[in-house]
């Protein structure tokens, strides 16, 4: 089993996200100690966003790109690469103004790719990644789940079922604004939900 883990916060120390995505995985070795694990840390090492460069570089043939829209194609399709070496997804994604970090907006834009993670069709999109699993580690500040404050989730699940990963499940860690006792509450509730998870 390979696990893509995904740390989108823009802590690169000290993230409540990427702790409960820590958690995560850890469960998924226990099960399977065979497990290999890469992990991609959003703030540490940044995607560039989505901009006129990436663009004409995915409207052009390779032959027909200028170096830097070689280069950004390049590290584009590196992303992809790892996405489609995957078994398991592993998302750490904080709650930021009710919406997902910027970072893990930007390895969303650079995976989402005609050809290659979806293609269109007379009847509408389909998703080409396969077989997947994703595990969304999200953690806020407030209470969200299942109302319609919780747009990350909404909007992740609606995402990745566009690329093909309609096995889609979600951590929640909640009311960490709160007070320290809060939060240890909040991570204990976690791992009960990873227990029950991944058991």
């Amino acid at each position: 089993m390979k696990i893509l883990q995904i740390n989108s916060s823009a802590r690169i120390d000290g993230s409540t996200s990427s702790a409960l995505a820590d958690a995560i995985v850890r469960h998924l070795r226990r099960i399977d100690p065979d497990a290999v694990v890469q992990i991609k840390n959003l703030a540490r090492d940044p995607i560039q966003p989505l901009d006129e460069l990436a663009v004409a570089a995915r409207m052009l043939p390779p032959d027909a790109r200028t170096p830097d829209q070689t280069a950004r194609a390049l590290e584009d399709e590196r992303h992809v690469v790892e996405l489609l070496a995957a078994d398991i997804i592993v998302i750490g994604a904080p709650m930021y103004n009710f919406n997902i970090p910027s970072q893990l907006k930007n390895w969303i834009d650079a995976i989402a790719k005609p050809g290659a993670t979806f293609r269109y069709t007379e009847t509408g999109p389909i998703g080409l990644v396969k077989g997947k699993r994703a595990i969304i580690a999200l953690t806020r500040g407030g209470f969200y789940r299942e109302t319609p404050a919780d747009t990350p989730a909404q909007y992740l699940r609606h995402m990745l079922g566009f690329l093909g990963i309609t096995d889609v499940q979600f951590i929640y860690a909640e009311g960490m604004a709160r007070g320290p006792e809060m939060t240890a509450k909040a991570f204990r509730d976690a791992d009960e939900q990873i227990l029950n998870l991944v058991a």
